[in-house]
């Protein structure tokens, strides 16, 4: 079955937040005696020097990483609690190649049963001991070694048998990157949240839907997560990272009498405890979010539009990432299953000579917000660091982890990864930068002004976003979808402003990008997780509100259920609030 990547970004998941003092590793030791990190040294070790075949194959390349992860998580609904957990486990992932740099067990097979970047076993996962006992640990490594290492001796066959039956490939690149090694250890993250207190406060907020009977489901939710990662390779990498992420969330919905479901949400992120908001600020924005999702209930369904529009700086946000930044991450630049849209373009203007586009995770926060998709080291140990992908609209580079492509020989620390999962190339804090801005009210009267030139009624403005997917592959359409939940149509004769429903966006990255006139100078954060090949990772994408000449909107899909048959029952008596 040919599988078409598709990739996601949404809201709803952890903000990225970052560690604490730095406090350096020995290189070639891995910690003090008797350190989780140590013990991984000392089973890599041992693997790397006795672990072959009869025939005298053996790795030459191994990884080891532990993720501790620690979680706490309260939700609420119409003043009940309805969840109040904590979980503590740890993920092993070994990352294990036969062959060499230039060839190994990971390249891609193009024909045959599991063709593909992915095709086959790549590396082992496994369930790590909580505890440090090294008997335990080193037991866990060696199971998930020896099945990496047979899996890997048996695809690196299929690899060298697939070379000789298939024609000649496009790229010529290695299949891994030499990299300097990376030492650095930093404090453990810790979560110290007050879960009786947070309770009744999500508790006492969640009451205010018992208000509202048209609000069929709603929550109040607090969450946080503390993740500590511990990685060991052969070239001598020593890392021991630490973050700590946290979150409120409310959110309610409510159904139309047509049938569609309708949503809203507002999540508060928070790098401490004491950047938390107090009850009465979650109060606020509930209010908030209740009021958006009661208006759009009685607002009109959109039809079929092509048309200017505004994307207000979150939502434009999550159109670069969309539409511009899973094409330029960099394994799909030699993927010959990609669409391959930017390859044969460095050097070539891609963008508007105004726009210019960089990738930083090494950014930890924009203005006063945390940025997600901030790290220090990616998860093939590289250090990560600013890349300027496009500059006065000219493609420069990709975002690379050690798997290089044609012309970028080694990793601009972008390889990254759920636990679990094969590590790709991927975004981390995307920034857009204009030198084209007006404000905002201005950027109005231009969408107003194209409207009258283009003979249309009405534009849009796109206010919110809550995510979206492309398709990258070429066994699809090279097209995107993105999802507003808030938007405006803007009539150019002077009416007031009208709130509508059933949006999506839609359309294909070359000719979008052509048809960006100009940019507000409000650039905003969105915060998001997005999900790939290599799993769900935390991301940023900062952003002006920008004007298109030209956007497609369709028709959101909607649920054909009628509404519910009997009044929900808080609509049988007074609220006592």
């Amino acid at each position: 079955m040919r599988v078409i990547k598709t990739l996601f970004i949404g809201l709803f998941l952890f903000p990225q937040l970052h560690g604490q003092t730095d406090a350096p590793v020995q290189p070639g030791v891995g910690g003090p005696q008797g350190t989780l990190l140590h013990v991984m040294g000392e089973e890599l070790d041992y693997s790397m020097r006795h672990l072959a075949t009869e025939d005298k194959r053996k790795p030459y390349y191994l990884s080891y990483t532990i993720t501790d992860s620690i979680s706490i998580s309260l939700m609420a609904g119409l003043g009940a609690l309805f969840r109040n957990d904590d979980s503590h486990e740890r993920q092993l992932d070994v990352d294990l190649r036969v062959g060499d740099y230039s060839l190994d067990s990971t390249h891609q097979i193009r024909g045959g049963a599991g063709a593909g970047r992915f095709g086959g076993f790549l590396g082992g996962t496994a369930s790590a001991p909580l505890g440090n006992d090294p008997m335990a640990v080193k037991h866990a490594l060696w199971q998930a070694t020896d099945r990496a290492f047979k899996g890997a001796v048996e695809r690196f066959q299929r690899v060298q048998t697939d070379l000789k039956t298939t024609v000649e490939e496009e790229s010529k690149a290695h299949d891994f990157s030499r990299e300097n090694p990376s030492i650095y250890s930093e404090g453990d993250a810790t979560l110290s949240l007050n879960r009786q207190q947070w309770a009744e406060r999500v508790r006492h907020v969640s009451r205010l839907a018992l208000n509202y009977p048209l609000i069929y489901d709603s929550m109040v939710a607090v969450l946080g997560a503390a993740d500590n990662r511990y990685m060991a390779n052969a070239e001598g990498s020593r890392l021991k990272t630490g973050t700590k992420r946290l979150r409120v969330i409310v959110s309610a919905s409510a159904k139309a009498e047509d049938g569609m479901d309708l949503n809203q949400s507002f999540i508060f992120n928070a790098a401490t405890e004491s950047g938390l908001p107090s009850e009465e600020t979650i109060r606020h924005e509930f209010q908030k979010v209740i009021d958006k999702v009661l208006a759009l209930r009685a607002a009109p369904l959109v039809e079929p539009y092509t048309g200017p529009a505004i994307l207000l700086n979150r939502a434009s946000g999550v159109f670069f990432h969309e539409i511009f930044g899973h094409r330029i991450e960099g394994h799909r630049q030699k993927d010959v299953e990609e669409g391959q849209t930017f390859t044969k373009m460095v050097g070539k203007l891609i963008l508007p000579e105004f726009l210019s586009v960089a990738d930083d995770p090494t950014q930890a926060r924009f203005e006063s917000e945390d940025l997600r998709g901030f790290y220090r080291y990616d998860d093939e140990g590289v250090p990560s660091s600013r890349v300027d992908l496009v500059e006065n609209g000219v493609l420069k580079t990709f975002l690379l982890s050690r798997s290089p492509v044609p012309g970028f020989a080694t990793s601009n620390g972008h390889g990254r990864r759920e636990p679990g999962r094969q590590v790709v190339s991927r975004q981390g804090n995307l920034m857009v930068r204009s030198t084209k801005t007006v404000p905002f009210q201005k950027l109005r009267e231009m969408l107003v002004g194209e409207c009258k030139r283009q003979n249309k009624p009405y534009g849009y403005v796109f206010e919110d976003i809550t995510g979206g997917f492309t398709t990258t592959s070429r066994g699809g359409p090279q097209a995107f979808k993105v999802l507003p939940v808030v938007v405006y149509r803007v009539y150019a004769d002077g009416r007031p402003d009208e709130l509508v429903r059933g949006v999506d966006i839609v359309g294909t990255p070359l000719s979008c990008f052509s048809k960006i006139i100009a940019t507000g100078d409000d650039p905003a954060v969105f915060n998001g997780t997005c999900g790939a090949e290599s799993g769900w990772v935390p991301v940023s994408a900062v952003s002006p509100s920008i004007l298109v000449e030209q956007i497609e909107i369709e028709k959101r899909e909607r649920s054909q259920d009628r509404l519910p048959i009997l009044p929900p029952p808080i609509a049988e008596k007074e609220s006592t609030l």
